[in-house]
């Protein structure tokens, strides 16, 4: 771990900790929107406006953090987090002040999210990006597991309000702990010409950008329906899912990390794939609580390493320039992936039920590697020439 470890990191580490886990806890809040008497496409929506708003706000992330420098952003981000989890100690009908809060939380976390990992990937040695960036990721894989267990226990004995109570104290701790951050580049300065649109048309980048949508939009399937899933059908429970999920993936990334920097990139991507589509299987046949544990380390073993692989490719990719923008852009599929996902896929579980949706997403992530492969050129389709018979 040496050169990767360093006293910056690990506090920037911390500050990523903190704000994933009160934005994780919100894998919860779609039980909040069906209290408020929402249906699965109403909380389908609500889950895409919020990416939405994230998405919108993109381009200027970009061109700031190319700018500006990351710590401005962190900053930023840390305090509109903050004010937007406040909020929903207002929140008492699903209307319009509802998608109000959504909007700001979506611009908080775009900050938070693309400024972080901005600022992570330019501290890590270059030779070892995919491994720094993986343990980086930690910080957001841990949440996921906490967030579904934490928010298991304070719903058993509380309320939501209770909910949004711990998500606004974990902001604020995080918060706190971006102050001391120190700058990791030498910004461009106000006036520079940063261009946001050249990293999303660079032509080796395009077929990054469509797999990560892929497997954006996949994620959608549980963790924006899981909470709702399990209300109906009495299978499992979220935190069991979301434990396995992230102790999968966390355990990937701390003992066997650094695979992709060693034996190749896509040649520990493809596999993951395969991984995270066999999860939304097991998903789709689960009739216990063993099938859902099951598809969660499935799933989280995808997500262990195809987020930092993907992410790693780009940043490597894109000119020196570019790579705020360019994590701008990475980072803002996610947020696309959900806004179209979201709607989609809540719409099919209306149409089709849960196991088909889930079985449609595993499809949908199957058919979207073929088509990274062939792009990247990893598949070539080779003509026999017919065998003469005389």
């Amino acid at each position: 771990m040496d050169g990767l470890l360093t006293p910056r990191f690990l506090l920037a580490w911390a500050v990523s900790f903190f704000s994933g886990l009160a934005f994780f806890l919100f894998v919860h809040f779609p039980g909040f929107l069906a209290d408020l008497g929402a249906t699965e496409v109403q909380i389908g929506v609500v889950v895409g406006v919020t990416a939405f708003a994230a998405l919108l706000i993109r381009p200027s992330i970009g061109r700031e953090l190319d700018r500006r420098g990351r710590r401005p952003m962190i900053l930023a981000g840390n305090a509109a987090h903050v004010i937007a989890l406040s909020l929903y100690l207002t929140v008492h009908s699903f209307g319009p002040w509802l998608f109000a809060v959504r909007i700001l939380h979506g611009f908080a976390e775009a900050l938070v999210f693309a400024s972080l990992f901005t600022y992570a990937a330019d501290i890590v040695p270059d030779d070892r990006r995919t491994q720094g960036l993986a343990l980086f990721g930690v910080s957001g894989m841990l949440p996921i597991a906490v967030g579904g267990v934490l928010g298991d226990f304070v719903l058993g004995r509380w309320s939501f309000t209770a909910l949004f109570l711990t998500s606004l104290a974990l902001g604020g701790i995080a918060l706190i702990l971006s102050l001391p951050l120190v700058e990791s580049v030498t910004p461009a300065g106000r006036d520079a010409a940063v261009s946001f649109s050249r990293p999303l048309v660079q032509r080796d980048l395009l077929p990054i950008w469509w797999m990560t949508f892929v497997f954006s939009f996949s994620l959608t399937a549980y963790f924006a329906f899981l909470r709702t899933f399990v209300d109906e059908t009495g299978i499992g429970s979220v935190g069991a899912f979301f434990g396995a999920y992230a102790s999968a993936a966390i355990l990937l990334r701390i003992f066997f990390g650094w695979l992709p920097d060693r034996v190749g990139q896509k040649r520990v991507l493809y596999p993951a794939m395969v991984a995270f589509a066999a999860g939304f299987l097991a998903l789709a046949a689960a009739h216990s609580i063993v099938l859902v544990v099951v598809a969660g380390a499935l799933c989280g073993t995808g997500h262990g390493y195809s987020f930092p692989i993907l992410y790693a490719i780009s940043f490597g990719r894109a000119r020196r320039g570019d790579r705020g923008s360019a994590s701008a852009i990475y980072t803002g599929l996610f947020d696309a992936g959900t806004l179209v996902g979201g709607p989609v896929l809540g719409s099919l579980i209306t149409l089709v039920g849960y196991s088909t949706m889930f079985v449609i997403a595993a499809a949908w992530v199957t058919a979207g590697s073929l088509t990274f492969a062939i792009w990247e050129g990893d598949v070539r389709w080779r003509r026999t020439t017919p065998v003469s018979l005389g």
